[in-house]
């Protein structure tokens, strides 16, 4: 069990490094790493990379990436945005459009890089930032009716309220402050046009010509651009803030208590599952869950349980399966543009483990854990006890005050509520025989020559 715990706490590892988001550009500390970075006439330009959706974790650090701007006297701040929807309030991302127009340093946003998406309410930081850009393939749209101050203006907010667009309409509807004919293809791009810029009277220095050995011009980063990332700890739980992470750690979790629950084990599989139904739990409450969903999941669950104590999957696996399916289709509420079922990938890991697990995975540990010598269980054989449900030739009896497996002679079906003895052990099961018309043992049934003239 011990290997298990460890597997699953490798497998869940793993799931949580796949869907971290990525991006192209080095990760570096928000700490100064060379001597340079704290020369007071070198210019420094600070990126804050966002993926995900927006919820309060990414609010915070946009927020704290503004305050650190200010304090350290970064010259202006990019926000790398690639995000398919928002998940926080109105008050909430009222607050945020607030910090960013109001900030004391320059705050750009860049959506990129190619195939970017900056979808819902969280778009209209467009209108209030100081420079805006796009790459080519990204898109914006869907970001609703305006929130306080901020809102697209005209044509532009009619057509994104429920809508997206891509490079050739945004440029079109006037949408970004920089938008070039191939738009703003990487983040260095982004950091040279801020160059010369004027804002609140400061000129931006970030880049500077310089004439190669062919005699052609090109332009050099002469600014530090420095890279931050979300903290550990914040990572994890924007991590398990995505639908398809929440969904799998939810049914882990579960799926390792009822392990737990069954097993003579010491608690690994149990708290490995507390603490991925807890990080299940921190994710569900920021997504658009729907209930109803989580209750048919805890439901399915219960009637998996039912036929594990068994040992035997039957009509409440399947209500089990039935509902873990459903459950995990409508799981999710859609935002505007964005659909929150996870892939299918992950809807057949999912549902798919828990019905080879409470199939296969689950009967068979049962059965395994009884699978003993039968000492100290002779005292079973012979007594007598009553059929819960038609034994032909499994079912189940109830014998003293449990509940067993039983197997019985198919030329002697027994009927539920009929009366049983207990022939012999078998593992987790008992061999049975009706109380009367049991089959009579061959040797019995064999007759003497005296017998028939009798």
């Amino acid at each position: 069990m011990r290997r298990l715990a460890i597997g699953l706490l490798v497998t869940l590892a793993g799931l949580m490094l796949l869907s971290t988001p990525t991006s192209a550009q080095p990760d570096i500390d928000s700490e100064p790493d060379t001597a340079a970075d704290i020369v007071a006439d070198v210019p420094r330009v600070d990126v804050l990379q966002v993926s995900g959706l927006i919820d309060p974790i990414l609010v915070d650090s946009i927020q704290a990436a503004i305050s650190r701007a200010e304090d350290e006297g970064s010259q202006a701040l990019i926000l790398q945005i690639n995000s398919d929807g928002t998940v926080i309030g109105d008050d909430e991302l009222a607050g945020l459009i607030d910090d960013v127009a109001n900030a004391e340093v320059p705050v750009a946003i860049w959506v990129g890089p190619n195939g970017a998406r900056l979808y819902g309410p969280a778009a209209q930081l467009l209108t209030v930032a100081d420079i805006t850009g796009m790459a080519p393939g990204a898109r914006i749209g869907y970001v609703g009716e305006p929130i306080g101050d901020a809102g697209f203006e005209g044509a532009a907010q009619d057509v994104l309220s429920d809508g997206s667009v891509g490079l050739s309409e945004a440029r079109a509807l006037a949408v970004f402050t920089e938008i070039q004919d191939v738009g703003v293809p990487t983040i260095t791009s982004m950091v040279e046009v801020l160059d010369g810029r004027e804002i609140d009277g400061l000129t931006l220095e970030t880049t500077e010509e310089a004439v190669t050995d062919s005699g052609q011009l090109r332009r050099d980063t002469t600014a530090i651009v420095r890279f931050a990332k979300l903290p550990l700890v914040e990572q994890l739980f924007h991590t398990v803030a995505s639908p398809p992470v929440a969904y799998l750690l939810l049914l882990t979790g579960l799926a390792l208590i009822i392990f737990e629950f069954f097993t003579a084990g010491v608690g690994i599989a149990a708290g490995v599952g507390a603490v991925c139904v807890i990080l299940a739990s921190s994710g569900l409450g920021v997504l658009p869950t729907r209930p109803w969903a989580v209750a048919l999941i805890l439901v399915s669950m219960l009637a998996f349980a039912i036929d594990v104590q068994v040992g035997i999957p039957r009509f409440w696996t399947g209500v089990g399966i039935a509902g873990t399916i459903v459950a995990s289709l409508f799981l999710f509420e859609s935002l505007p543009g964005t659909s929150l079922r996870p892939s299918w990938l992950a809807l057949l890991t999912g549902v798919g483990g828990i019905i080879l697990t409470f199939i296969v995975g689950m009967p068979n540990m049962v059965r395994t854990r009884f699978a003993t010598p039968t000492i100290g269980r002779e005292w079973m054989i012979g007594e007598e006890g009553v059929a819960i449900s038609d034994v032909d030739p499994e079912g189940v009896v109830e014998v003293g005050e449990g509940r067993w497996r039983a197997l019985t002679n198919r030329a002697t079906p027994v009927r539920e509520g009929e009366g049983i003895r207990v022939a012999a052990i078998d593992g987790v099961t008992l061999e049975i025989e009706p109380l009367e018309g049991a089959a009579r043992d061959y040797r019995e049934r064999r007759t003497t020559p005296d017998d028939d003239t009798a």
